[in-house]
């Protein structure tokens, strides 16, 4: 579990120190305002960390100064790393230092803007992350995974590593046998919602297996079912499954509000089985949905909340143990004030 994360000139950063809940995590905040790179920069560091440790018996200075930077490039797609430190006059500093639940794992890290490939460790991890994490993207990659990862691999493409990385999961093959029962429970509402279940055929597409219909190709799926399934697939592989970790952008991105509701139910009872979740969300609509449900349902789901304010180019943190707690959710106060302005109205 990652239980606290400090940055120091990170793009839009010039300084926060988070404190992360070990279930649910919300980052609040309008457009460049910097969530999702907060969920791309824990993402690359887990990720870079567990895929190395496939490899590797033991972190080495050498071997995460370039694998912390090849990810950090890979998932930003920036120029060069320098360019993820804080634009101002002269050279900057970016730091960025993560603590876990066991300090084995702890690591830091810092470049400059003058940066091209490589990070300087400044804090070296002594055990390897064991869970690969996943990130889930705004759109659906499951109409884009047939051959997609050779590809990748194969060619340049303009696309965030966080695409190929899903897409290796998305591949796996789905659970069997009591471990297959474990996760029943929490697939349940999103087949109900997809009124099927996903398959792999042998020929690498997914389709939506429903009673009665067969078997429907994922292109003539409404696309925001196709996230639902994307997420389903996951769950079925065993890639969300014993404290693992899930990175998502805008998860009600082409969700009609009766979808928004299954997935918020779904992201607790993830929390619920023992994932941390990282959420960044516009939609007031689904926080709301979260807070019912934690307050009716998943009462032992503990959360964070983590409000940003973008000013003159800077973004500072606010956060807290419920919504409540934060102050400056402009992007809340927006939809609340059209609310007002419609009832007015009437």
């Amino acid at each position: 579990m990652l239980k606290h994360m400090d940055l120091e000139n990170l793009t839009v950063f010039p300084h926060a120190e988070m404190q992360f809940s070990p279930g649910l995590n919300v980052f609040v905040g309008e457009n460049g305002s910097g969530k999702s790179h907060l969920l791309k920069l824990a993402y690359a560091v887990l990720a870079a960390h567990s895929q190395t440790g496939r490899l590797h018996p033991a972190p080495t200075k050498s071997l995460l100064q370039r694998r912390v930077a090849e990810k950090l490039i890979a998932v930003f797609r920036p120029e060069s790393l320098g360019r993820l430190a804080r634009r101002g006059q002269g050279v900057r500093r970016c730091a960025v230092d993560f603590h876990f639940e066991n300090p084995a794992m702890d690591c830091a890290f810092d470049f400059s803007t003058k940066s091209e490939t490589e990070v300087s460790i400044s804090g070296l991890a002594q055990k390897w992350q064991e869970k690969t994490p996943v990130y889930l993207p705004t759109r659906e990659l499951l109409t884009l995974y047939p051959g997609f990862v050779s590809l990748y691999d194969q060619h340049y493409l303009e696309f965030p590593e966080t695409y190929r990385d899903t897409c290796l999961l998305l591949g796996a093959p789905a659970l069997k046998g009591a471990r297959e029962k474990k996760v029943a429970s929490v697939l349940a509402p999103l087949e109900e919602a997809m009124g099927g279940k996903v398959v792999l055929d042998k020929s690498g597409r997914f389709y939506l297996n429903s009673p009665g219909i067969g078997s429907v190709e994922m292109f003539l799926v409404a696309e925001g079912l196709r996230k639902l399934a994307m997420l389903a697939r996951l769950i079925a592989t065993g890639s969300l499954l014993d404290k693992g970790y899930l990175f998502w952008d805008e998860p009600e991105t082409n969700l009609n509000p009766k979808l928004v509701k299954k997935t918020a139910e779904v992201i607790l009872a993830l929390c619920n089985s023992g994932i941390q979740v990282f959420l960044a969300s516009h939609s007031l609509f689904l926080l709301r949905e979260i807070e019912l449900l934690c307050q009716k349902k998943y009462e032992n789901v503990q959360q964070r909340w983590f409000g940003l304010k973008l000013d003159k180019g800077e973004v500072a943190v606010e956060q807290g143990d419920t919504i409540e707690c934060l102050q400056t959710l402009v992007v809340l106060d927006e939809e609340l004030s059209q609310s007002d302005r419609y009832l007015a109205f009437l």
